[in-house]
C-alpha cells in the first residue's frame, strides 16, 4: 500500500473513532486532496463536512476531533493541523513521512503503483477491429493506442486482460472490395459505393484480379488487408490475443486465436443458438418477411431487424451472436471500444445483450472520438473509400511511434483530439512526450555519473537516515511519487489511460523543478546526496512505468 494510501486510511479512521465515518448508508467517503496553496497545508480533507451531520455537531468541532485522533496515529509524521473555513482539514506533514514514503516507492521496485485496484477481473477487451478493406488510418490509431493502453492500465491495476479483433470479412462490404479490386484491374470505373484507394490495385495480382470471380477476390482482398493490418499494429507496439473472423458465425470456417477451444464449441452454432434463446424469450417478432428484435422495449429508440426477407442475417444479429460467444468463453465483463460514428449503436447493442439474459453491468462500450492532424494550422480529411486518407503508417513515418502514442493518448477518448505534426516533430520542451523522455534520460545520466556503486551505497543509507531537512521541491516531487498508485486505480477504473499520460509530464515537471534547485551528485552531506540519489532512482522508475503503461519507450540517453 502507497503512503498516500494509508494516509487516507488514517483519515477514514479517525473519522470513524470520532462518529459515524462520513462513509455508508449512501454518504459520499471522504476526500484527500492537494491543496492550489502550500500554505493550506500538504494535503486537505472535507471529512469533517461530511461527518458533521451524523453526529450533530459543527464541521469545525468535527475537524478538531478527527486532527486530535490523526495526530495521535501518525505522530510524528504529522507536523501540525488546521482546520480552514467552514470546516475543511489541513494536514502539515513532517519530513519523517516523505522519507518513510519514499522509502516504500523504491522498496515496492518496479512495481510500485500495480495492484492496488478491487478484486481482478476476466476481462475481454476489443479494441480496433478495422474493417479489413483497407490499411488503418490515424483514427484507427488512436483506437490502436487507446485500447492497449487501457489493456496494460488494467493488468497493471490486477486485471486479467484478452485483447480481441473483431473482424468483419462477411456481407456487402467485403464484396464490394472485390468488386472494386476486378474493377481496377480490367481498368473500369470503380462502382460508386465501393473502394477508391489506390492500394485496392495492389491487393491482388492483376491477372488473376481480371480472371478471379468477385467472392474469391473480396477473400484475396481481405487477407491481404489483414496481411498488412497485422503489421501496421505490430510496428505500433499493439498485440492480440485472438483475431475473430465474422464469417466463423455463418460457416463452420474457425475464428483466429484461441476462440474456438475456449468457447468448447464452433463460433457458426453461437448465431443459430442467440437467435433461438431469443425466440424462447420473446425478444423477437416476424413482421413484413423479416426477424424482428424488440429493442425498442429494453431502451433503443426502435425495434431492429436481425434477419432480412431473404433470409439473410443482418450484422446486428452476427454482433449478438459474437458477444454471446464471448460470453461462452467465461469473461466476467466485456469491453467494447467503438468509433464515434458507432454511438447510435450502443443502445440497441446493450438491448440485445439483456436480452439474452446479459448483466447490464458487464458490458460496457467506450466511445472513441476523432483524430485531427494539424500541420501549419491545417487540417487533413480521412475516407478510407475515396482515397484520401492518412495512414497510421504515414502518421509512423511522419512523428515516430512514441510520439504518436503520445499524442493519440493525451487527451479523453471522449474528446476529439489534435495532432499537432510540427509540434511533435519538435525536440522541446514544448513536446510533451520529448519532455518526459527527457526527464527519463536526465536521470540516467545523473545515476550514471553518480556510478552504481555509489547508487547502491545511498539506497543502504536510505534505510538508515534521520529525517533530513527537506527543499520544497523535493517535497512536492515525493507527493507527485506517490499519488501515482491512486492514477493507476482511477485510469483503470474511469478507462482513461489518458490520465497516465497527464501524470507522466506533470512528474517530468516536478523533477525538473527539483533538478534546477537541488544539487544531486556531491551534494552534502552524504546522506543528503543519498537521500537525492534516491529520489531521483523512484522518479526514473516510476516514469518508466508511466511511459510502459502507454506503450511509449524510456531512453536512457538522448
Amino acid at each position: 500500500m502507497s503512503a498516500l494510501s494509508e494516509l487516507q486510511g488514517a483519515v477514514r479512521a479517525a473519522a470513524g473513532a470520532v462518529g459515524a465515518g462520513g462513509e455508508g448508508k449512501g454518504r459520499q467517503a471522504p476526500s484527500l486532496q492537494r491543496p492550489p496553496k502550500p500554505d493550506f497545508g500538504d494535503y486537505s480533507s472535507n471529512v469533517a463536512l461530511l461527518v458533521a451531520p451524523t453526529v450533530g455537531r459543527s464541521p469545525r468541532e468535527v475537524a478538531e476531533q478527527v486532527g486530535e485522533q490523526l495526530r495521535d496515529a501518525l505522530g510524528e509524521r504529522l507536523e501540525r493541523v488546521e482546520v480552514a473555513g467552514p470546516g475543511f482539514l489541513n494536514l502539515f506533514l513532517a519530513d519523517q513521512w516523505f522519507l518513510a514514503a519514499l522509502r516504500g516507492v523504491l522498496e515496492a521496485g518496479d512495481r510500485f503503483g500495480a495492484g492496488e485496484a478491487a478484486a481482478g477481473e476476466r476481462i475481454n477487451l476489443e479494441f480496433v477491429s478495422a474493417n479489413p478493406t483497407g490499411p488503418l488510418t490515424v483514427a484507427h490509431g488512436r483506437h490502436a493506442a487507446y485500447g492497449d493502453s487501457l489493456a496494460r492500465v488494467l493488468e497493471f491495476a490486477g486485471h486479467r486482460v484478452h485483447r480481441e479483433f473483431y473482424i468483419n470479412d462477411y456481407g456487402t462490404q467485403v464484396r464490394r472490395l472485390g468488386e472494386s479490386i476486378r474493377a481496377r484491374a480490367r481498368g473500369e470505373p470503380v462502382p460508386q459505393d465501393g473502394y477508391q484507394g489506390d492500394y485496392v490495385a495492389d491487393l491482388v495480382d492483376p491477372q488473376l484480379a481480371r480472371e478471379a470471380d468477385v467472392e474469391e477476390l473480396a477473400r484475396l482482398g481481405v487477407a491481404a488487408c489483414l496481411e498488412e493490418i497485422e503489421a501496421t499494429l505490430e510496428r505500433f507496439g499493439v498485440r492480440f490475443d485472438t483475431w475473430f473472423f465474422e464469417s466463423s458465425l455463418h460457416s463452420s470456417r474457425p475464428s483466429g486465436g484461441s476462440a474456438e477451444s475456449e468457447a468448447g464449441g464452433g463460433a457458426a452454432e453461437t448465431l443459430g443458438r442467440a437467435l433461438a434463446d431469443l425466440e424462447r424469450a420473446g425478444a423477437v417478432y416476424r413482421a413484413d418477411g423479416a426477424l424482428w428484435l424488440r429493442t425498442s422495449e429494453l431502451g433503443d429508440d426502435r425495434d431492429r431487424v436481425l434477419e432480412r426477407t431473404s433470409g439473410e442475417h443482418t450484422y446486428f444479429a452476427s454482433d449478438i451472436a459474437y458477444h454471446q460467444h464471448k460470453r461462452a468463453r467465461g469473461f466476467e465483463r466485456l469491453i467494447d471500444v467503438w468509433g464515434a460514428d458507432h454511438h447510435g449503436y450502443v443502445a440497441r447493442m446493450k438491448a440485445a445483450w439483456q436480452a439474452l439474459g446479459g448483466d447490464p453491468d458487464a458490458l460496457e462500450v467506450v466511445i472513441v472520438q476523432f483524430v485531427h492532424l494539424l500541420e501549419r494550422g491545417e487540417r487533413t480529411s480521412m475516407s478510407k473509400r475515396q482515397g484520401n486518407i492518412v495512414t497510421l503508417d504515414e502518421l509512423i513515418e511522419e512523428i515516430g511511434v512514441d510520439a504518436a502514442r503520445f499524442f493519440l493518448l493525451g487527451r479523453s477518448h471522449d474528446t476529439t483530439v489534435e495532432v499537432d505534426l510540427d509540434l511533435a516533430r519538435e525536440e522541446s520542451a514544448e513536446n510533451p512526450v520529448y519532455y518526459v523522455q527527457y526527464a527519463h534520460a536526465r536521470i540516467a545520466s545523473v545515476l550514471r555519473k553518480a556510478g552504481a556503486q555509489r547508487v547502491s551505497q545511498a539506497l543502504e543509507r536510505l534505510g538508515e537516515l534521520g529525517p533530513p531537512a527537506l527543499d520544497p521541491a523535493e517535497r512536492a516531487l515525493i507527493k507527485r511519487l506517490v499519488a501515482f498508485s491512486e492514477e493507476v486505480v482511477e485510469a483503470a477504473e474511469r478507462r482513461a489511460p489518458h490520465r497516465i499520460a497527464a501524470y507522466a509530464l506533470e512528474l517530468a515537471q516536478e523533477f525538473t523543478a527539483f533538478y534546477r534547485d537541488c544539487r544531486v551528485v556531491g551534494a552534502e552531506p552524504p546522506d543528503l546526496e543519498a537521500f537525492r540519489l534516491g529520489l531521483c532512482l523512484a522518479t526514473q522508475r516510476t516514469i518508466a512505468t508511466a511511459l510502459g503503461l502507454l506503450g511509449v519507450a524510456a531512453p536512457e540517453s538522448m
